[in-house]
């Protein structure tokens, strides 16, 4: 769940983007998982849906490897952009809440970026490392290009 106010709008690094509305000091909280907000999708779960909502999820989602499951956002948090140098990243509350934070103050119109690689199990399927019909969480070959 967004804790911070924030809008999505064209992005110059790939479609829509997430954005602040106001600025944000460095360290602030962004977002956290809200159970009955935002959703865990055990891949039980998402293996028994649809094809076309297995590919939402899958784009929109990111895949937590210790939970093995698929984690969505109930709001717009699912807009943020992977950047190698992002502006906000994880912060341990304690031993098992992760919070997103901002590495860095944020003026009013910043797009909201993060690094997928430190997150996201199946960063090889969204990054086109993997075919798309791998498995979810499938790592990708080291020094792969896009799956063919």
């Amino acid at each position: 769940m967004l804790l911070i106010p924030a809008r999505v709008a064209p992005s110059p690094i790939h479609g829509l983007g997430l954005f602040t509305v106001e600025a944000v000091p460095a360290g602030t909280p962004i977002w956290i998982f809200q159970p009955g907000f935002d959703q865990e999708f055990s891949v039980e779960r998402w293996t028994a849906l649809p094809a076309l909502s297995r590919e939402f999820l899958r784009h929109y989602c990111y895949f937590d490897l210790g939970k093995q499951a698929l984690i969505r956002s109930g709001d717009h948090a699912c807009f943020m952009n992977h950047s190698t140098t992002p502006n906000t990243g994880a912060h341990t509350a304690d031993s098992t809440t992760v919070i997103t934070v901002a590495l860095k103050d944020l003026p009013p119109g910043t797009e909201l970026t993060c690094d997928y690689t430190a997150f996201d199990g199946d960063v090889g399927w969204k990054f086109g490392q993997v075919p798309a019909s791998a498995p979810l969480g499938t790592v990708p070959r080291v020094g792969a290009g896009p799956a063919s």
